[in-house]
């Protein structure tokens, strides 16, 4: 067995990233990998602003009254400029005119009888945005290999942008293996069980970017496995098999991947659940054979399988990882593989368990917002102690 950061380090350095980009619209582009930087070609703001309503002036002449040269609509460039004794009134985004250095706020203004604004304040902000504070022409707004999210899409429009390069997505084969497996929409008879896994790795790959596609349940037999590999191997860049990793006498996944022509990086990890892991590679494509109880595939999906996916698309993945105190005690015996438990992080930031039945249990992960980890030689946790969580 090695280490789960053994097995990451591994896969990490196994991997060569992607080439291929394609353009999609900004309306598309949503937790897709951007290859491209994005550069401005504006300043912003393009222009002073006004950040509120209310009168364009001179700093010097807020003690005094002012005469009202015109109002300046959010668009509408100013005609006037301001002299001593004169103001404009403006909307918030105008363009400041000519001679103002201050935009007095509405709120702290007054109209005497002669129709001239008094401010009743002693001081205030100049309350403008100044051209180019935000950024300047040239800038880099964002930076290729980012992820994007939402709010980096106004950005895109802000520097001019309705297409926009991203990484082509990555498309994942799954395979559930295994005699005993039946479809959801079947019957059960004795001794089966529904196939819960494929759909859930389906799932977790859509949610990661990818494309998915389901080969279906290979038979306990060499040459089914081998017929599902083979059919994924023509198009995918990564293959999920989950189940006939073990050393049963119908595991038949590590000889299937080997017979395949794929050479196999690791096949055991010191950790808790899912300790059958197997990794392997055949030219630019990868293959996990995970576990086949649910809670095995999903966290290995989530530690190993997600790294890698990002790392082909050339994204630095940095996982939301936090340490936060522990709000009851735990005890373990066997202490010889690291631990990973559904936790649910509370409104006051700790981390509370929740009712947790081992790898099969996949119904935990409901109401868990995190899970935890236990070090290798770690067997007691008290109330109290940091532990570290990873968001999930």
């Amino acid at each position: 067995m090695i280490t789960q950061e053994k097995a990451l380090s591994i896969i990490l350095e196994e991997s060569v990233p992607i080439s291929s980009t394609e353009k999609v619209s900004i309306s598309k582009a949503l937790n897709r990998i951007l290859a491209m930087d994005i550069v401005s070609d504006i300043d912003m703001p393009p222009f002073d602003k006004s950040a509120m309503d209310g009168y364009a002036c001179k700093i010097l002449d807020i003690k005094y009254p002012m005469e009202i040269l015109e109002t300046i609509a959010a668009g509408v460039n100013p005609s006037k400029t301001i002299t001593n004794g004169t103001c404009s009134k403006i909307m918030t985004g105008a363009p400041i005119p000519n001679g103002a250095d201050t935009v007095i706020m509405i709120e702290y203004t007054n109209l005497d009888g002669n129709n001239q604004v008094v401010f009743t304040k002693d001081k205030t902000s100049s309350n403008i945005c100044l051209k180019g504070e935000d950024f300047r022409k040239g800038d880099i707004l964002l930076s290729k290999g980012i992820l994007i999210k939402p709010a980096n899409i106004p950005v895109f429009a802000t520097a001019g942008l309705l297409d926009i390069e991203v990484v082509k997505q990555l498309k994942v084969g799954v395979i559930s293996t295994g005699n005993e497996l039946v479809e959801p929409n079947e019957k059960l008879s004795v001794g089966k069980i529904r196939n819960s896994n494929a759909y859930q790795i389906i799932a977790q790959s859509q949610e990661i970017g990818a494309i998915t596609e389901y080969y279906g349940i290979a038979e306990d037999t060499l040459e089914s496995t081998i017929e599902k590999i083979e059919a994924a191997s023509k198009s995918c860049n990564i293959i999920l098999l989950s189940g006939g990793v073990s050393a049963g006498d119908f595991d038949f996944v590590p000889d299937a991947i080997i017979k395949c022509g794929f050479d196999i990086k690791f096949k055991s990890i010191a950790v808790q659940p899912g300790r059958p892991t197997l990794f392997a590679k055949k030219g630019n494509i990868y293959i996990f054979g995970l576990p086949g109880n649910p809670v095995s595939s999903f966290i290995q999906l989530e530690l190993l399988v997600k790294p890698l996916y990002y790392r082909l698309l050339s994204h630095n993945f940095q996982a939301k990882e936090i340490q936060i105190p522990y709000g009851t005690s735990y005890h373990r015996k066997k202490t010889e593989r690291k631990a990973w438990l559904p936790i649910f992080i509370n409104s006051q930031g700790i981390a509370m368990p929740v009712e947790y039945n081992g790898s099969a249990h996949i119904n935990a992960y409901i109401n868990a917002n995190a899970i935890m980890s236990v070090e290798i030689d770690i067997g007691e946790i008290n109330k109290g102690d940091l532990v570290h969580a990873r968001l999930i």
